[in-house]
């Protein structure tokens, strides 16, 4: 029969076990694509910049009244602000030095392509 003293040993072992195996995709790689987790970083650090480069872009047009149809444009954007929230919330903690979490790693694992069709989803509405 086991001590105490292994079972603690076995079961800090099951759990450290189980937690970096959930840090690692259990096939075909990270995010929709199935790209290596380097690619995958990088794709969503590039999602990360276009939208904030259109939530730039939206505000600046809506600042100095250049848009047609504000309405249209701004449930487009709102809608990203949605797609992008898990994304968004990641970026903050990291620059906060905060840790992320595996299951807010894995919500951005899965809307950050929702994310990037949000934002590629305004760019024709911002031509004036």
């Amino acid at each position: 029969m086991m001590n105490v003293k292994s079972l603690r040993s076995l079961a800090v072992l099951a759990i450290a076990t189980l937690i970096s195996g959930c840090a690692v995709p259990f096939w075909g790689g990270y995010g929709a694509n199935g790209q290596s987790r380097e690619e995958f970083e990088h794709h969503v650090e590039e999602i990360f910049r276009l939208q904030n480069q259109i939530t730039s872009e939206v505000m600046m047009l809506l600042e100095n009244d250049e848009i047609k149809k504000p309405e249209t444009l701004l449930q487009a954007e709102q809608h990203m602000q949605r797609a992008c929230a898990d994304l968004n919330e990641y970026v903050s903690r990291d620059i906060d030095g905060l840790s992320s979490g595996l299951f807010l790693r894995r919500r951005v694992e899965k809307s950050a392509i929702d994310c990037e069709q949000a934002a590629m989803a305004i760019r024709p509405l911002l031509r004036p």
